[in-house]
């Protein structure tokens, strides 16, 4: 499944030059004034795990296909966004379809680039695209919260009632100008509150833009961002959206060195992708044969049989076993064959939770 990220902000804060480098494209423009983004650009990129790459060694596979990460370039948000004002609404709902939501603050200062508000201060910024989320939420809430309740006091409706329970813990937050992500939801009501789809129920991961020499280290910006998203439990990276742009367009032998010359070690897709993870808990399993080494995204704690359905929905409707070796067991014995022969190779059934790293093979009936 991979997962999509919306990538939002305010205006000349780096987001499609960020988008840009990290799809390798020219899909989105990048230019120094606002709303040079006029339709959300999509861009996918392979997820880089080195694992993939030495199981397909090991088992001589005639392709290596990287699960995908989806990203989505928004197009800037201003003051009053949730009520109209510049390209309005149309984009606020465009973030309802991302799993998680990368805001991309402005963490240098350059008088060759023009600030929407005038200022630096990547928090009251993060304020204020938050604010529009959080407006947008609350207008949807309360609209729709009417019909709910009648439905509710009819008294024999009890979709309704569990509904309205979720919608009045999240409006109680938004009152009080805090996301909906932070509401009390117990896990019987987790998928009430996803099918409510609110934009500030979504994680969120903070990416500091900052300018090249601070691109190692992080400054005093990316400092305080840092701070507020541990505070939140939130993801926070720290890249150069100017470094990312440069180190597309280089040659792959010239890459390292580019890095190197930085004091980097990978790249910030790496970085961002790593955090993504993270804050969404996704997990990666392996199917791997002499035609093709793949790579699949999941959510930690699935079973197999979900697991299975992401190849294909046969393979979960017709689950019947899963030929399960870890990653360092088919890697250090040569592959399929020497874990099996290591007795490394597990027939798991239809309750085993797969682990990260987990190579596979599914049974299933037609």
């Amino acid at each position: 499944m991979g997962f999509k990220c919306g990538i939002v902000g305010l205006p000349n804060v780096g987001k499609s030059t960020l988008f840009n480098a990290l799809t390798q494209t020219a899909a989105a423009e990048a230019a120094n004034y606002p709303f040079c983004t006029i339709e959300p650009n999509v861009g996918e990129v392979g997820v880089p795990d080195e694992r993939l790459d030495k199981l397909a060694a090991v088992a001589g596979s005639g392709q290596i296909i990287p699960t995908r990460l989806t990203f989505v370039d928004i197009a800037g948000l201003v003051r009053g966004a949730s009520k109209g004002e510049g390209l309005g609404n149309q984009f606020l709902g465009h973030i309802r379809e991302v799993d998680a939501v990368a805001y991309v603050l402005r963490c240098f200062e350059d008088d060759d680039v023009t600030h929407v508000e005038n200022r630096i201060d990547p928090l009251a910024d993060a304020e204020v695209v938050e604010t529009e989320l959080m407006l947008a939420d609350l207008d949807s809430l309360e609209k729709r919260r009417t019909n709910v309740e009648k439905k509710a006091k009819a008294g024999a409706d009890k979709e309704a009632k569990a509904q309205l329970v979720v919608m009045d813990k999240a409006l109680a937050l938004l009152r009080e100008g805090k996301p909906a992500r932070l509401a009390d939801i117990a896990p019987e009501e987790r998928p009430v509150f996803d099918a409510l789809q609110l934009l500030t129920a979504k994680p969120v991961l903070y990416v500091c833009n900052v300018d090249e020499a601070s691109a190692a280290t992080g400054n005093k910006y990316s400092a305080a961002v840092e701070k507020r998203a541990a505070q939140e439990g939130a993801g926070c990276v720290v890249i150069s959206a100017k470094i990312e742009s440069e180190f597309a367009g280089l040659a792959a032998d010239e890459r390292a060195e580019f890095l190197k010359d930085l004091g980097l070690d990978e790249p910030g897709l790496s970085r961002l992708i790593r955090a993504g993870y993270k804050l969404l808990d996704l997990v990666t399993y392996f199917t791997v044969g002499p035609k093709e080494a793949r790579a699949w995204t999941i959510t930690r704690g699935t079973k197999a049989p979900q697991a299975a359905g992401v190849i294909h929905t046969d393979f979960e409707k017709g689950f019947i076993r899963a030929e399960t070796i870890a990653y360092d067991d088919y890697v250090g014995l040569g592959g399929e064959v020497g874990a099996k022969d290591a007795g490394k190779m597990r027939l798991e059934g239809k309750e085993y939770v797969v682990k990260d790293g987990d190579v596979m093979h599914f049974r299933f009936a037609n």
